[in-house]
């Protein structure tokens, strides 16, 4: 089985033909249904031989379609400091893009 190994928002993910991957927000110009070119391949291997890349594979590329855009559950941050009276709480949702690998060249 084919997979990669690609760097998109400071984080690496292994991908492969079908698969369905949570990654950070592209930009604001992306809509659900929008094609997604990967070209930050760090490494490619087909079963039978691996290439890897230095630090990047030229020429190699991540095809991907974006299926969902959201945002995902809240993350509470509280700031304490005791005997002082401080509080602060906020919340954060952070959003993603999930995205279906098509093809892998």
């Amino acid at each position: 089985m084919e997979f990669a190994v690609i760097k998109t928002g400071g984080k690496q993910y292994k991908a492969s033909k079908g698969d369905f991957l949570e990654i950070e927000k592209l930009g604001d110009d992306f809509k659900e249904g929008d094609k997604v070119v990967f070209d930050k391949v760090l490494l490619v291997d087909n079963g039978k031989d691996t290439t890897i890349g230095t630090p990047f594979i030229d020429g190699a590329k991540v095809e991907g379609k974006i299926i969902e855009i959201g945002k995902l559950p809240t993350v509470t941050v509280i700031h304490y400091k005791q005997k002082s009276r401080y509080f602060k709480k906020n919340g954060h949702r952070q959003p993603y893009f999930k995205v279906e690998i098509t093809s892998i060249k």
